[in-house]
């Protein structure tokens, strides 16, 4: 776990893949009431026209939120999926998370989702196991059960 007092938001600098870019668009501190780590939110761009494809984030510091809930979390606007851009953004946020001392990574997805299964094979992630959600949890409170837990080593 990250000592939340030395924690510091660093410049991530210009995020882009060929016609993907992130473009930060907020830092939200730490909730420690809730178990939250420092965040770094983006929106998915096209490069060429700025237009919104998704979002993602960065979640910094473990524990059972990030257990459940992984490091890093995306979405994609229905008519951009199957372009990888996700598997895109990962890449590209994993310098970051490695600067942050984010080693390893995790992503978690409900074993149904096929697409989001094969993203992270895609960028290199080993699934690690398949855990049950606690009822406590806020997932198990709005209906998942269970998360596929997968490892990237940076």
């Amino acid at each position: 776990m990250m000592e939340k007092d030395n924690f510091a938001f660093l410049d991530p600098g210009r995020l882009i893949d060929n016609d993907l870019e992130l473009v930060l668009v907020e830092k939200k501190p730490a909730v420690p009431e809730k178990g939250y780590f420092p965040s770094y939110t983006f929106e998915m761009r096209n490069v060429q026209s700025g237009e919104k494809i998704g979002s993602v984030n960065l979640r910094i510091g473990n524990n059972d939120n990030t257990k459940y809930g992984g490091h890093i979390g995306y979405s994609v606007i229905e008519k951009y999926r199957g372009h990888h851009y996700t598997a895109r953004s990962c890449k590209l946020l994993f310098p970051v998370a490695k600067k942050h001392k984010l080693n390893p990574v995790w992503i978690t997805c409900n074993p149904e989702n096929i697409a989001s299964r094969r993203t992270c094979e895609r960028v290199g992630g080993k699934m690690i196991e398949i855990v049950d959600l606690p009822e406590a949890n806020e997932q198990y409170k709005k209906g998942d059960r269970q998360k596929c837990r997968y490892r990237f080593d940076l």
